[in-house]
């Protein structure tokens, strides 16, 4: 079959990519290749709504982490105490059909290559539903599918339960077990508040623990979007936002301060068949591991265009890539944040537009 030939092919359809469909179809391209300006959105997942279709359920509307709204449609008021994973995919379904974006699901992209050896020729977008040919590839797809679980010695030997959040559903799991939680960032504090209340909670974390005096609002959003931007720019692994910001006081970590389980310790050495081994010896009994360290960019099928650098990231500035002008790379770096991602969707669509103007105008 031959491939379907396209404008732009966004890829991901979670937060980042559903903005930037937003800004294409508000630009004039539509959803259908026959278009004088065309564009094709694809999506892994069976359902709208992206990485919240997956959130555990514990995750309440009232503890949702930053700014969740998609350009030009608010969320519904909702009951604080709703799990987001009920209200936001059906929220982002709501947006799909109100601008009329026509996601294509579920569709999952094995490579992205290019056609020729043209710069301004297309890039190839090899999927198991077809193949799209497209000027320019807005990559959306995240990080919520590649979990990060660090190597350490011993961890086969466990004979207790391992989990990375990725995987958790509830605290009731865990009652009257010992559960270490490993991690720094805000999923790991907020899970040791919930757990701790019917399981007894031992917290490891790599480095020491930064507390910020002020609360992590959008000012310090964008000073962290500053940091990891400058990251990616260089060509390095993008990092956590909470590396570069510390760690802000939120309201579960209040809680859990109050009750005294705000107790960190410094990561173990190795991991034992009953437990887990510390820096000066001690031993620390577990039942239950709970890895709360983070996910990595979902960017595998990107390998065929080799712009991995020596550092191990791609060199990324504005959002493009720096050595494939056509490929945007939008839910990577400083646009992992739900601010970010809705912001570096508009600019990826202005980046598009400025190249198309002087074309069109040719």
């Amino acid at each position: 079959m031959e491939p379907t030939l396209v404008d732009v092919a966004v890829v991901g359809a979670g937060q980042a990519g559903l903005s930037a469909a937003y800004h294409l179809r508000r630009r004039g391209f539509e959803p259908d290749p026959g278009a004088a300006a065309s564009l094709v959105t694809l999506d892994a997942d069976d359902a709208p709504g992206g990485a919240w279709r997956h959130r555990w359920p514990s995750l309440k509307m009232a503890t949702v982490n930053g700014i969740h709204e998609l350009p030009g449609f608010a969320v519904p008021p909702a009951d604080p105490a709703t799990p987001a994973r009920d209200v936001l995919p059906a929220y982002f379904a709501a947006y799909e059909e109100r601008f009329d974006l026509r996601v294509r699901r579920p569709v999952r992209v094995a490579a992205v290559r290019r056609v020729d050896d043209d710069p301004r020729g297309r890039l190839r977008v090899q999927t198991d539903a077809g193949t799209w040919d497209a000027r320019y590839v807005i990559n959306a797809t995240g990080t919520w599918r590649r979990p990060f679980w660090p190597v350490y010695p011993g961890a086969e030997s466990f004979g207790g339960r391992q989990l990375h959040v990725h995987d958790y559903v509830s605290a009731d799991e865990f009652a009257g077990r010992r559960v270490v939680v490993v991690g720094a960032g805000i999923s790991a504090v907020q899970l040791l508040e919930e757990i701790s209340h019917v399981a007894d909670t031992f917290w490891t974390t790599r480095r020491e623990i930064t507390w910020e005096a002020a609360e992590f609002d959008t000012a310090a959003r964008v000073a962290a979007i500053a940091g990891v931007e400058e990251r990616v720019r260089r060509g390095l692994p993008p990092g956590s936002v909470i590396s570069v910001t510390g760690q802000h006081w939120t309201p579960w970590a209040r809680a859990a301060q109050r009750r005294g389980v705000l107790v960190r310790h410094p990561m173990f050495r190795a991991i034992e068949p009953g437990g887990v081994r510390m820096p000066d010896g001690a031993f620390e009994p577990a039942d239950v591991i709970l890895w709360a360290t983070g996910f990595r960019a979902d960017i595998g099928h990107l390998a065929p265009l080799g712009l991995r650098t020596a550092a191990g990231g791609i060199r990324v500035a504005d959002g493009r890539s720096t050595d494939e002008p056509r490929l945007f790379l939008i839910g990577y770096g400083p646009s992992q944040s739900t601010v970010g991602a809705n912001r570096a969707g508009r600019d990826a669509v202005r980046q598009i537009m400025a190249a198309r103007e002087p074309a069109a105008a040719g």
